[in-house]
């Protein structure tokens, strides 16, 4: 059993302790308790006073410090986005422009093709050929305009110069003869004229090993290409076919000065044939500075460059007296009239001469008189190049 806390009390006043019972009781009513509390709260007092260890006390300066760092830290960090943020905005510039150029490339592109079609449900062929090409240069792969301009082209050519059907072209058999062989072959066709055998001996060969004899091969395909080309403007009457064999021949090297003049005025006789029966003007316009180069120089359709410009200055001539142009009409018939007695063009120029006098209110005009010496006005509805040249082979304005 637990001994009660009296009995304890009891025993300390048994064994002698009166001092401590007198002192007890003679303790104020809170005791030993006051005295504790007391005791405990100088003790607490002394601890915030004097510190057991003043070593760990944290400095002011190290907390600045760290305040500074992450000031720094913080503002790097800004400056970082904000580099990131102006590069993305740049590249986002950037793609907005570049897509702006684009779809106003595609724009263009549509605009001309519809116009180009336009022009062709109108007849004027060569005008849609300008605007396919344009298309071309814009977007080579812009739906259907290889096709339209094949079709321009076949017009072109079928209307305004008409030319002998191409043979069918039978497909070549595979040749199995040696590399060597081959090379010797190309040399004697070369050497023979035969262009067009040394030519397709010649791309076998460079199929066969593009290695073999490189430069000599190249020069040989210059000269088959050079002179294929050549014949066929002059003897074959064929200037299309002339005028590419040439184009590919300067791909070589470039071409002579003979070469170049015809390959010249046979794209320009081409051009003058595309308005033939179109445009009078422009083709007295073209045809009268073939006449004096190249008399002899034609087409599929057998006309010479001289009889086609005789033939442009009579239509020409009936075209403005049907505009009430007496006086210019009958420039037009004296200058086909020197090339030769024609008796339409004689009882047309008796007429316009007639009506020239007898009205004095008409009087030539400058622009409306293609001498050969004088360049017509470009036409005001579409814009007309200076060269029409195959856009690798310009030629000069005469």
């Amino acid at each position: 059993m637990r001994t009660p806390y009296f009995a304890n009390f009891s025993g300390l006043l048994h064994e002698g302790n009166n001092g401590l019972l007198t002192k007890f009781l003679q303790e104020p009513s809170c005791g030993i308790m006051c005295r504790m509390e007391n005791h405990e709260l100088g003790e607490t007092k002394k601890l915030q006073l004097e510190p057991k260890n003043p070593e760990q006390t944290p400095k002011p300066d190290k907390k600045r410090t760290s305040w500074g760092l992450i000031a720094i830290a913080g503002i790097l960090f800004l400056a970082a986005v904000a580099a990131v943020s102006g590069y993305a905005g740049y590249n986002t510039g950037i793609d907005l422009r570049t897509g702006a150029q684009k779809t106003q490339v595609v724009l263009t592109a549509k605009d001309q093709f519809e116009l180009a079609v336009q022009d062709m449900s109108e007849g004027q062929y060569f005008r849609a050929r300008q605007r396919l090409e344009y298309v071309i240069q814009l977007d080579p792969n812009y739906p259907d305009v290889t096709e339209k301009l094949a079709e321009v082209l076949l017009k072109l050519n079928t209307t305004a110069t008409p030319t002998v059907a191409p043979t069918p072209t039978l497909t070549p058999t595979p040749d199995l003869r040696g590399v060597e062989q081959l090379y010797a072959d190309g040399q004697q066709y070369l050497a023979n004229g035969e262009w067009t055998q040394a030519i397709d001996t010649l791309l076998t060969l460079r199929k066969t090993d593009p290695s073999l004899h490189t430069v000599e091969i190249d020069g040989m395909l210059f000269i088959a290409l050079r002179n294929r080309g050549w014949d066929k403007i002059v003897k074959e009457a064929d200037l299309e076919g002339g005028i590419y064999d040439l184009n590919l021949a300067s791909r070589f090297g470039p071409i002579d000065a003979e070469a170049q003049n015809m390959l010249t005025w046979s794209s320009i006789y081409i051009t003058g044939a595309s308005f033939w029966e179109l445009d009078w003007s422009q083709a007295v316009f073209y045809f009268s500075q073939v006449a004096p180069q190249l008399p002899g120089l034609r087409d599929g359709s057998g006309m010479t460059s001289t009889e086609r410009y005789r033939k442009a200055l009579i239509g020409y001539g009936d075209q403005l007296m049907a505009q009430d142009q007496y006086c210019d009409a009958r420039e037009q018939y004296n200058l086909a009239l020197s090339f030769g007695p024609d008796a339409a063009a004689e009882e047309s120029n008796a007429e316009a001469n007639k009506r020239c006098e007898g009205n004095s209110n008409d009087k030539p005009s400058e622009n409306s008189e293609p001498a050969p010496t004088e360049a017509l006005p470009a036409p005001t509805e579409a814009p007309q190049p200076t060269e029409p040249a195959p856009s690798d082979t310009p030629y000069p304005a005469p």
